[in-house]
């Protein structure tokens, strides 16, 4: 399916959407002059050990001291604490490892105090973003990613992507990688690298040594600990580093420093499609023209409606401990022959919502999922390997478990960043406190009123507050008249004083309620 890039530059802050069909797939914000991104590699100093955690705690500039684990040092640690000291001291005047005299590899099972000690100076990369009161989390396995290979120091082996099409062209690349590899360096080779020729792996190679040697001479020879000493790409290039392909269509953003910089990224890792990218300049918002905060609103609130189900919605809560997502099937008649295979597929859309939703707001932590109760063993299998399969892009490591004998489904799913939390309530115009957005109202009587319609054959009439009817009767092309166009049937709207603001109900000739709602 086709995908559009789309990024908008507001008060420092940038903001980026990934729409693919025109719904949002990826949301992402970045702060410019954000100094604690997960990718940045930073000269640290050792603060403190926590022998109790086989931790230490690093200094890297941030509020909080950043936690790493012994585990996360790296086999390396002792070659790259030598390296990086004799770059700082004057005595390696190198960034080439062929003559660099390696350490011998740490014990996987070792103590943290029998490598570090404090005050010691140590290169680090962020893995994990502050997240509420904790700081970073680090690595001393440093990695450099490019567009088709990541580069990491120190190491001694090419490893291939699982997901590579074939084991042959696995064996192809695998044979690349080790032509190419510099001595005193590891590979890893992309899913992206699939049939790339040797010429565009080496010149992604160059690229990222040339990072390298940015990082040995620039920064470690000169730095003073804390300092950053290579920042992660802003968050467009290395959205379209880790994403781009050919089902991108245009990238679009209203900043033109913003599209000189992501036409520069093109030309190194695309070339040919720099021609896809577009400065957007109009009074209308980029997000507003394209749909994009209507969504946000309807896809950030507590109660998130199933797309194409026709009523059914998620109910997302999130606790102390986890988040819990609800399935409900609302007022849904489906078309299938039994009540089981509705609720089948019902949870399967459900499904499809959840894992975007995932994605969406980032969350992380333990997830507990409450699907439709299904009967059939066969039918639970076969929801649990759909749910993995639309979670199988999600770039977060997570698992799945299989539906306890409550019928639950318990996920884990990685966090490396503070979950995405939009506010989509707004003022209460009637009384005091907040309310949903009323252009999540709209979409939400659209949906009941197009089951209604397609399944009740006599007269409807819908009563709302007097602001709402107004807006679904203005105009020719108002909603009231698409509902005829499309039903051929005529809907009486009535409205109604005493109404709250998001009060509606839906009722036949006898004045029996189809379906109401209220605040």
């Amino acid at each position: 399916m086709s995908k559009e890039l789309i990024i908008s530059y507001e008060e420092g802050k940038v903001r980026i959407v990934i729409l693919e069909g025109g719904r949002i797939q990826e949301l992402h914000d970045d702060e410019v002059g954000n100094n604690f991104t997960v990718g940045d590699i930073i000269l640290g100093k050792v603060k403190k050990l926590a022998p109790s955690l086989n931790a230490c705690f690093v200094n890297i500039g941030y509020e909080k001291d950043a936690f790493l684990h012994y585990h996360d040092l790296g086999p390396q640690i002792r070659s790259s604490l030598k390296y990086s000291k004799g770059v700082s001291s004057g005595k390696i005047n190198s960034p080439k490892l062929t003559s660099f005299s390696f350490e011998e590899d740490i014990n996987k099972d070792g103590v943290i105090q029998d490598v570090l000690s404090s005050n010691q100076e140590i290169l680090v990369q962020i893995t994990k973003e502050p997240i509420s009161t904790k700081g970073p989390r680090l690595s001393s396995e440093i990695s450099l990613a490019g567009r088709y290979l990541v580069l990491i120091p120190f190491a001694s082996k090419t490893s291939i992507s699982r997901n590579i099409s074939t084991s042959a062209e696995k064996e192809r690349l695998k044979k690349v990688g080790e032509q190419i590899r510099p001595k005193g360096f590891g590979l890893i080779i992309r899913t992206v690298a699939d049939g790339k020729t040797v010429e565009e792996l080496q010149s992604d190679l160059r690229y990222l040594l040339n990072k390298w040697n940015n990082i040995c001479f620039r920064n470690i020879k000169k730095g003073r600990p804390p300092m950053k000493i290579l920042g992660e790409l802003d968050k467009a290039s290395s959205i379209l580093r880790d994403n781009f392909n050919e089902d991108f269509l245009s990238i679009v953003c209203d900043d033109e420093d913003l599209v000189r910089e992501i036409k520069d990224y093109l030309d190194v890792i695309a070339p040919e499609k720099s021609k896809i990218v577009k400065y957007y300049n109009s009074h209308i918002p980029i997000f507003e023209y394209y749909n994009i905060d209507k969504q946000i609103k309807q896809l950030f609130g507590k109660h998130v409606n199933i797309y194409q189900s026709k009523g059914a919605y998620l109910i997302i809560e999130h606790t102390e401990a986890l988040h819990v997502i609800d399935v409900n099937s609302g007022n849904v008649t489906a078309n299938q022959k039994s009540q089981e295979d509705a609720a089948l597929h019902v949870n399967k859309l459900a499904a499809a919502e959840i894992s975007r939703q995932l994605r969406l707001r980032d969350i992380g932590g333990i997830i507990v999922v409450d699907f439709i109760d299904l009967t059939s063993s066969q039918h639970k299998k076969e929801l649990y390997e759909y749910l993995k399969a639309m979670m199988k892009d999600d770039k977060a490591k997570h698992k799945i478990l299989p539906p306890s004998k409550f019928g639950l489904v318990q996920i884990t799913r990685q966090r490396v960043r503070p979950q995405k939390q939009l506010n989509t309530t707004e003022d209460n115009p009637n009384f005091n406190g907040k309310i949903e957005s009323p252009i999540i109202l709209i979409d939400r009587i659209q949906e009941y009123m197009t089951n209604i319609l397609g399944s009740y054959k006599g007269k409807v009439y819908l009563h709302t507050h007097p602001f709402v009817a107004a807006y679904l009767t203005k105009g020719l092309k108002s909603i009231r008249n698409e509902w005829f166009l499309t039903y051929k049937r005529w809907v009486k709207v009535v409205s109604r004083d005493s109404f709250k603001y998001l009060e509606f109900q839906i009722l036949n000739e006898k004045k029996e309620i189809l379906y109401k709602h209220s605040n």
